[in-house]
């Protein structure tokens, strides 16, 4: 049986991502890059929180290529909007996106 060695809980019930969607203050920014194109940033998560897996949602649902890249993802074109409604729909406190 493997246990999480943050919370002390077996993986199946590990709360570690939860309790980090709740406590972490997320920025979601737009940045300009070259040859004028716009790139929606997002950073502020904690490195327990998969990011790959939120920026697949994320990008499915926006209809948009993106990355992660030293804890900050990136998609393509201007989704702020969106995402601050998708990230609350992931279980992010509205609260605590900004």
């Amino acid at each position: 049986m493997d246990i999480c060695p943050k919370c002390g809980l077996p993986r199946e019930a590990c709360v570690c991502e939860s309790i980090a969607k709740a406590e972490h203050k997320i920025r979601v920014s737009v940045v300009k890059r070259r040859y004028g194109k716009l790139t929606t940033l997002i950073t502020g998560f904690d490195p327990s929180i998969n990011l790959k897996e939120i920026a697949k949602k994320l990008k499915s649902k926006l209809a948009c290529g993106g990355t992660v890249k030293n804890e900050v993802i990136e998609l393509q074109g201007n989704h702020v909007d969106k995402v601050l409604s998708l990230l609350s729909e992931l279980g992010f406190t509205s609260e605590r996106v900004e």
